[in-house]
Parts: structure tokens; C-alpha cells; sequence
């Protein structure tokens, strides 16, 4: 089993944490993981990607040409990335900030409102943490305690007022997914 992941946003937005956390969260599972940052010089607003790849195998490389799922935070990714998802794989969108949707119809897209669900526990912050939920609702590893493991380790380090309310988001993203796939068509 091999998942190759893209996260990508604007700058501010956690998308390297998540990235992070999903690494840890797989290394904790005991997969191997890459996690291989890109961003602008801007500190906040301009763009930010990451690949994360996880496998029960050794990892060749870090980076890859197509991937198994793609989680777009903001509408220029989704433009930019939702292309390179392969066929079968797994779009995740958080709704909140993209208007429009996906057209292919050979990858499953989940439209997920991860500001409003950020914003509906007080803390729009956290809507990184929502989408992150989100991958958990579609791909069964990392498995939850994993994550909640890579949650504390991470932002409890220099956190751990938050992580109660990160523990909270992954869930909700988790369950805001479910609820697409189980919603009748």
C-alpha cells in the first residue's frame, strides 16, 4: 500500500503542518513517510504545497507526477492540482473557500466546509485540521489514534491548549465526510 498525497493553499493557511501531521501520523502507524514542503517567499498569502507519501514500503522519492489524492484549500489549487489526482484517487475541497466544482467524473471529489466547521468551534484556525479529518473519512490509514498521537506530539508540544480543539476539528472533518459518502445520490 502506497498513498501519495498533495495538500496545497495559500501561506497561513497550515498547509505544511498538515503535511507534517500526516507523516507523523503514518510514521506512528509504522508506514515510512516523506514529507517534502514547498512555499513562496511569502510568509502569508502566497502559495504553499506539500507532498506527503506514505507506504508500507520503502519510498523511492519524495515527490511524484500524479497522486492518489489532493487536498485543495483555496480555488487556485484546486485549478492548479485537482488535474493531477489519477483516475480512481480522491479530491478533497474545502468548500468554504472554492465555488466551484471539480468536472472530472473518474475521481471521487468530498466538498468539505472547513472554515465554517472551524468556525462553528470558535476557532477558524483549525480548518487545516478539519480538511486533514477529511483524508481520514476517505483513506482508513493513518489510523485515528495515529493522528491524535501526531496531534499531541506536534501542537501539544508547543500548544497543548490546543489540542483538545485540534482532536475535535479531525473529527469533525472526519465526520463531515462520511456524511457525503453515505448520503444518498
Amino acid at each position: 500500500m502506497k498513498n501519495e498525497v498533495l495538500i496545497a493553499g495559500f501561506g497561513g493557511q497550515g498547509i505544511l503542518l498538515m503535511g507534517r501531521l500526516l507523516a507523523e501520523a503514518a510514521m506512528k502507524d509504522g508506514y515510512h513517510a516523506t514529507w517534502f514542503p514547498s512555499y513562496g517567499p511569502e510568509m502569508r498569502g502566497g502559495t504553499a504545497n506539500c507532498t506527503t507519501i506514505f507506504s508500507d514500503e520503502e519510498i523511492g522519492s519524495p515527490i511524484a507526477a500524479c497522486y492518489d489524492i489532493v487536498i485543495a484549500m483555496n480555488q487556485p489549487s484546486l485549478e492548479r492540482f485537482g488535474p493531477k489526482v489519477r483516475p480512481g484517487g480522491h479530491l478533497l475541497v474545502n468548500s468554504s473557500m472554492v465555488p466551484i466544482k471539480c468536472e472530472r467524473r473518474d475521481i471521487q471529489c468530498a466538498y468539505v466546509p472547513a472554515v465554517t466547521i472551524a468556525g462553528q468551534m470558535a476557532q477558524e484556525r483549525v480548518a487545516n485540521v478539519v480538511m486533514l479529518g477529511s483524508l481520514l473519512g476517505i483513506c482508513p490509514a493513518p489510523i485515528l489514534s495515529a493522528y491524535e498521537e501526531a496531534i499531541r506530539s506536534i501542537i501539544g508540544v508547543k500548544k497543548p491548549e490546543l489540542v483538545k480543539i485540534n482532536l475535535d476539528a479531525l473529527a469533525a472533518g472526519r465526520a463531515a465526510v462520511e456524511e457525503q459518502l453515505c448520503a444518498p445520490v
